[in-house]
């Protein structure tokens, strides 16, 4: 299948930098959300990181405003049956994705697959939304989408062969290194990821060390780029306790139990850098 235009659901921080990618590789991009202030918000984000990159020699001037005419910010979905290819970035609700993908299903060619950039979500479930369950795939980038190469190709039940190797191309072509995954909750990634910062956070609730420690630990013994808890915040405790609640919820299995710690603090609205307070200050 030739890809040559997007339709990106959600320009948030994951969405606008699908679009930005896209974009980048000369695919035309719409880029919706719920209003078209949202919609141009996310376009000038993916403008504002661009600057930075101008200013860095990085990028020519001439090459920012060629891929930012490439993105188009929308409100509606009136673009939907004309586009190759439409992926779903909103928010990690399930029901708020079946219906997107319910609405996709009614408007797009039959051709057309329909991906989610779900983190943890059932492809299988979503899928069940449309009358096209073997165009459905999961297609998990990770943030920032511009910098992280990794891309999580995750087939659900119904998805064909066809549409796996699509996708799989398509990650590829976007400059992108592709990793095929079961559907289960989390898939690898997060299914691997949380528990570790999970586990990191009952080292903080059980008083065997402090923030800083813990990350040093990690940071240094481990070689990771950044500390559990200071990724936590990154990511944010919202979308952590979210996650894991996900991973209990799926398998029934206490290793999943998300600490009480990160509970109340998502209780207290300390949710990482954006609110200004995680298990750090920012």
């Amino acid at each position: 299948m030739n890809i040559q235009s997007f339709f990106v659901v959600g320009a948030g921080q994951m969405g606008h930098g699908i679009a930005q990618v896209a974009a980048a590789k000369g695919i035309s991009v719409c880029l919706h959300d719920i209003t078209l202030e949202l919609a141009d918000k996310g376009k000038k984000q993916v403008a504002k990181g661009l600057d930075r990159l101008v200013q860095k020699g990085k990028m020519t001037a001439e090459a920012q405003r060629a891929l930012l005419e490439k993105i188009k910010p929308v409100a509606d979905f009136a673009q939907v049956s004309q586009v190759d290819f439409i992926i779903e970035a909103a928010t990690e609700r399930l029901d708020i994705k079946k219906k997107i993908f319910a609405e996709m299903d009614g408007l797009a060619r039959p051709e057309v697959i329909l991906a989610t950039n779900t983190s943890s979500q059932s492809i299988t479930e979503i899928a069940a939304a449309t009358k096209r369950a073997d165009k459905v795939i999961g297609m998990h980038f990770f943030n920032p989408v511009p910098v992280m190469q990794l891309v999580e190709i995750v087939r659900g039940l119904a998805t064909s062969v066809e549409t796996d190797q699509t996708i799989y191309d398509l990650a590829v072509a976007l400059g992108k290194t592709p990793a095929r995954v079961a559907d289960y909750p989390g898939f690898v990634s997060n299914r691997v990821l949380m528990p570790m910062i999970n586990e990191a956070i009952y080292c903080l609730f059980e008083g065997i060390a402090d923030a800083e420690a813990v990350d040093t630990v990690m940071k240094l013994g481990m070689n990771h780029p950044m500390g559990p808890l200071a990724l936590a915040d990154l990511i944010g405790l919202d979308t952590c306790l979210f996650i894991m609640q996900r991973l209990y919820q799926g398998f029934s299995d206490s290793k999943y139990r998300p600490c009480p710690l990160l509970v109340k603090m998502v209780e207290a609205g300390k949710l990482g850098r954006k609110t200004g307070e995680g298990f750090y200050k920012y």
